[in-house]
């Protein structure tokens, strides 16, 4: 048998009359190998049923379980967002309710102090009045007094007046008892038509 040396990519024939693919078309690419089809398809059977086993088994209840714990966790977080909502909302109540309260005892506290101030200065005021009707009161008496006395002076310098006015008009003598009934006859008198 003799065989010529193939060219690349074409056929040969030998001769015995057979024909030979040359080396460059056995090199397929193996999955479209039409040779090697049922092995294929066997390790795929087997590949498919472990991997939906190991699915199936293992991987989907660990997803499951992470979701329902995720689930689990929000809705837990969920209500104690609630809860502390609420908290807060009590906590916002009670705050208004203090500051009302505080607001009101503050209003009272300065009521209190308004009529407290007032009073004391009622008190004062009536105090300083009193203080000042008895020192008007000692003053108009001392006035009186002084007045009372200043009168009964200008009886006596009226008197002195009046007899030196006499002694010098009428060149006489007048006892100084006519003087005095004179000046107190006009006093009185004058303090009648007063």
């Amino acid at each position: 048998m003799a065989v010529d040396q193939p060219v690349e990519g074409e056929p040969f024939v030998t001769t015995d009359g057979t024909i030979h693919e040359t080396p460059a078309e056995h090199k397929v690419f193996p999955p479209f190998d039409a040779t090697t089809y049922a092995s294929q398809l066997l390790w795929f059977a087997i590949t498919f049923v472990l991997l939906y086993y190991l699915m199936a088994k293992v991987a989907i209840p660990r997803i499951g379980g992470i979701l329902e714990g995720r689930r689990d966790r929000i809705a837990a977080d969920l209500d104690q967002a609630e809860r502390l909502k609420g908290e807060s909302e009590d906590a916002e109540a009670a705050y208004e309710k203090a500051l009302a309260e505080a607001r009101g005892r503050a209003s009272s506290i300065a009521d209190t102090a308004r009529e407290g101030a007032k009073s004391k200065a009622e008190a004062q005021r009536v105090e300083v009045e009193a203080s000042l009707a008895g020192k008007l009161a000692d003053a108009e008496s001392r006035i009186a007094e002084i007045k009372n006395q200043a009168l009964a002076e200008v009886g006596t310098i009226a008197g002195e007046a009046a007899d030196a006015v006499v002694n010098s008009l009428i060149d006489a003598n007048v006892s100084a008892e006519e003087v005095k009934e004179a000046v107190a006859d006009v006093i009185a008198a004058r303090n009648a038509n007063a």
